[in-house]
This record gives structure tokens, C-alpha cells and sequence, in this order.
């Protein structure tokens, strides 16, 4: 693990399109690929490659940061298949950023390209684990409400749950410039929009084990933000979705200032151990109720509402292809239903009530 990946010290500027081509080398390829969302987006990610076939896990980088460049390897860079995604707008890719909008969809489209080309260095294809820290940590929080079904396993570090919590606590301003522009505005203009993107907000929707790492004094991502997602789980019900472990004396302006190294070998053992033991893929119940902010994909159906700043909630039967979307003050939005049967997919657009397929 590259912990300062997360630490924001080294900004990559925008890379131009006439060095975007594929580059290979024993153990690390750089890749680029496109959206399948927006399909005139070309995107990248760096595949790190294990001496043998192992687990994929797949990393998304810090708030300002993009991923390393390419970087010729004749070793194993470890023990694991690593995706680096280089989401929409960074220095590699095309677009724009969106806070945990559409960026998500990056390292699903990721997946599916290294399910397609890396095959041969998965043990098992059907298990994906998600793994970020700092502004990649809030990805994780998202992601896996966004995604509930996708990963087997995954691992929060130093991230954000809260981006309306965030934004009024960032003293120095550093952070706001980005959410004013890619979210659109501050939270007190849209709160919901805020929300959407929050795994806070979307906290009732946890099926995937969860680690998550913290330092108690870190300055830029404070420690509230883990103790927060940690007591919604609490009054939820469901902190045994949770492993949490929060560093004393851990944090300055860099996330983990102070730690020693002993702590930091263990961030990532502990990460390692916490895949290790979730190595099944996740089903969602037959019936239930999830909360989408924005869109919501499963293995059996997706719903997507007519704009990222919203949010809303389903309870859905499968057995019945029942499902009630509805907002929280009951008013009117629109969203797209989409329900997987084997290889079919029946697509609905409908306003939000009452849906029966």
C-alpha cells in the first residue's frame, strides 16, 4: 500500500491526447477505456499485477490527486490484482468530476474491462473488493451503498462520510473551491444533493463488510467523519457490518502524521485480513428497502432518478416485481427501473409512486 496516494502532495497535470495508448509491462499495464455511461469519455486506470493469480481489488486516489503514471515492472508490484482508477477528470481521464456522481460508474466500468483482459490473474472473478482512503475513503463509503451487491468486501480509510459536514468544517477553504464546482453549489443551497453523495445518508443500505481506519487527530478528513458513519450503523442496528479501528494520536495535515510504522503495516494487514475474511459475493434480501441517492445498481435490478441530486427510497419484492419508489417529502421526481431476468433487461421510466412490472 502507497499511502501517499492519499496524502494530496503530488498533483499530475492534464495529460494530452496524444499520449493516450495502452503501455505494458510484466507486472504493470496502464489502460484506458471507455465510459460505458458516457461512451465519448475515454477514462484510465493503472493494473498492478500479482506473481499469481489472487484477489481483485480495485483503489480510486485522493481528492485532488490522480493516479501514478505508468511505471515499467518486472516484479510483482504484490500479492494482489490492483485496479487504480483514474476517475472522470483527472489527469489521465475525460469529463468532469462529480463527488461520488457518475465518477462511481468509473470502477464499475474498470471491472468490466479487467474481468474482459485480466481474467487469467483472478482466482475468482466474481469477487471484487474496493479498498481508498481520504477522498478515495469517501468513495468507499458511497460506492458500496450505491453498489450494495458489488464487493465482497471493503476497506475506508481516513475518508469522508459527510461532504455537508466537511464542507462547513474546512477552515482553510481547500476543499470547498472543488465542491462548489462539482456538486454545483454549497450545501445550504441543495442539502439533498449533498446527501446523494454521502455514505452517511445511504448508510441503511451496508451489505458489504465494511473496515474502517481513522486517525483520532487527523486535520484535513477529521476522525467525526468515521465516528459519525459508525454511530448511524449503532442506532441502525447494524454495526456488526462494521469493523472499526480509530488511531490514537494519529493525523496532522497529512493523514497519517504520527503514525509509526508498525501502525501503518498494520492498516494494511488488517485491511488484507478483513478481505480474507469475506471471500463469498453478496445477494441482497428477496424483499427490502434502500435508499438511492441519485442511482441505485444491484445484481437484479438498477434505478436511476432523473438527477444525482436527488434522493429517494424503494421497497421492492422480486418475487412479485413489485417496487414503490417514493421521495422523503413525497414529491414528484422521475427515475428509470431496470430489471435484470438472465441475459433480458425490461426498462421502465416512470414518476416516482408505484411501479409493478
Amino acid at each position: 500500500m502507497h499511502y501517499e496516494k492519499y496524502e494530496d502532495q503530488v498533483r499530475i497535470g492534464k495529460q494530452t491526447d496524444h499520449s493516450r495508448q495502452n503501455r505494458y509491462s510484466p507486472y504493470c499495464d496502464f489502460i484506458y477505456y471507455h465510459s460505458s455511461r458516457h461512451p465519448e469519455l475515454l477514462l484510465a486506470m493503472r493494473v498492478l499485477k500479482p506473481g499469481k493469480p489472487s484477489r481483485l481489488v480495485v483503489t480510486t486516489h485522493g481528492w485532488h490527486m490522480s493516479i501514478p503514471p505508468f511505471e515499467a515492472m518486472d516484479t510483482p508490484a504484490g500479492e494482489e490484482l490492483v485496479l487504480e482508477v483514474d476517475m472522470r477528470g483527472r489527469a489521465f481521464s475525460d469529463g468532469s468530476p462529480d463527488c461520488n456522481g457518475w465518477e462511481l460508474f468509473d470502477v464499475m466500468d474498470a471491472v468490466a474491462y479487467a474481468r474482459q483482459h485480466y481474467r487469467d490473474w483472478m482466482e475468482d472473478p466474481s469477487l471484487v473488493y474496493f479498498e481508498g482512503g481520504s477522498g478515495g475513503g469517501g468513495n468507499a463509503y458511497a460506492i458500496i451503498a450505491k453498489f450494495p451487491d458489488f464487493f465482497a468486501a471493503a476497506t475506508a480509510m481516513c475518508g469522508i462520510s459527510d461532504y455537508a459536514v466537511w464542507y462547513e468544517h474546512d477552515a482553510v477553504g481547500e476543499f470547498r473551491d472543488e465542491l462548489d464546482i462539482w456538486i454545483g453549489h454549497p450545501p445550504q443551497a441543495n442539502p439533498t444533493a449533498y446527501a446523494s453523495r454521502s455514505g452517511l445518508a445511504l448508510a441503511s443500505n451496508l451489505l458489504t463488510p465494511l473496515l474502517v481506519c481513522h486517525g483520532d487527530t487527523d486535520i484535513r478528513v477529521p476522525v467525526e467523519q468515521a465516528r459519525m458513519y459508525k454511530e448511524r450503523l449503532e442506532r441502525l442496528q447494524m454495526s456488526e457490518g462494521m469493523e472499526y479501528w480509530e488511531l490514537e494520536g494519529v493525523g496532522t495535515r497529512e493523514h497519517w502524521g504520527h503514525a509509526t510504522p508498525r501502525q501503518l503495516e498494520e492498516i494494511r494487514s488488517r485491511s488484507e485480513r478483513h478481505r480474507t475474511r469475506h471471500a463469498k459475493p453478496i445477494d441482497i434480501p428477496v424483499r427490502g428497502r434502500f435508499t438511492i441517492g441519485g442511482y441505485l445498481f444491484t445484481k437484479r435490478f438498477s434505478i436511476v432518478l432523473d438527477s444525482l441530486d436527488q434522493v429517494a427510497e424503494v421497497e421492492y419484492d422480486l418475487r412479485g416485481k413489485k417496487f414503490l419508489v417514493s421521495t422523503p417529502e413525497g414529491g414528484p421526481c422521475k427515475y428509470t427501473l431496470e430489471l435484470f431476468e438472465g441475459k433480458q433487461i425490461e426498462e421502465r421510466t416512470r414518476a416516482c409512486s408505484s411501479t409493478i412490472i
